[in-house]
């Protein structure tokens, strides 16, 4: 995504973002210009030249040398005869990230077991800015099924696992994930009426909201404090979810999201 160029201005020894390095987020530009960067890589495609990314993010050739050049030293980024691959120091953050996030293995099989049961794919949702992250997943066996991957960032605008987990949101950050709709402000109210509902039945479903074909129903898993702090869910095709699955569908995660809620979460959960 174009994002202009970025300028950073001497001031004695210090170098500090100015207004103009400041996105309408808060951000700092150059930061998210370098994410952009590391985010263009993928398992498809693990090395990526400057002129790709060039051409990827818009950015002025001298500003992408910069930002990798930094990205390199910092180990982020590793400089091959294909290309730019992930550098070392993304493996020891790997790391921490899977120490952290894994989930007991309890809560693995009580998810394993419910996708067994009811042969839809389960997914665990938690809120990370206007988007919600899969943090963990358990596939359908049906060979049509609907599948993300672990830690990816899907929009909170839209989806069964949204209107659960925007049930805590305040008025500002409903504001900007109606703003990131296609759309746009006008989506708020709408969305508003969408979470009350959901939060006055105990459950959230959705037909088609992001993706033709797809459909999902998602309840709340609560924290020590009696917060959502995740959202369960079964998610596949729309022609798999009429009104009497839907019943037996929420029967079946209300169950197994009161275990997860005796049970507890280890950190990053602990609330």
């Amino acid at each position: 995504m174009a994002r202009g160029e970025t300028v950073v201005k001497s001031a004695g020894t210090e170098q500090v973002p100015d207004a103009g390095d400041v996105g309408e987020s808060g951000g700092v530009r150059s930061v998210q210009r370098a994410f952009d960067i590391l985010a263009l890589l993928t398992e498809s495609t693990p090395a990526i030249s400057i002129g790709e990314i060039v051409r990827a993010t818009g950015l002025a050739k001298t500003t992408v040398i910069r930002l990798v050049q930094t990205l390199e030293q910092n180990g982020l980024l590793w400089s091959t005869a294909k290309g730019y691959l992930a550098g070392p120091s993304l493996w020891r953050w790997a790391h921490l990230a899977r120490s952290s996030w894994e989930l007991p293995p309890e809560t693995k099989e009580l998810m394993r077991g419910l996708a067994q049961r009811q042969r839809e794919t389960v997914n665990l949702y938690v809120v990370r800015d206007i988007y919600r992250v899969c943090v963990a997943q358990q596939e359908s066996p049906q060979p049509l099924r609907h599948v993300v991957h672990v830690g990816d960032e899907l929009p909170l605008w839209a989806g069964a696992s949204s209107k659960i987990l925007l049930r805590n949101s305040d008025s500002a950050h409903l504001s900007r994930v109606a703003r990131s709709s296609p759309y746009g402000p006008d989506h708020l109210d709408a969305l508003r009426a969408q979470i009350d509902e959901a939060t006055e039945r105990g459950y959230a479903y959705s037909h088609g909201e992001r993706e033709t074909g797809l459909s999902a129903v998602a309840v709340p898993v609560f924290g020590r404090s009696g917060t959502a702090i995740a959202a369960l869910s079964l998610s596949g095709p729309t022609v798999r979810f009429p009104d009497d699955r839907i019943t037996e569908f929420v029967a079946a995660l209300i169950e197994v999201s009161g275990h997860l809620t005796e049970r507890g979460f280890d950190h990053p959960f602990r609330m």
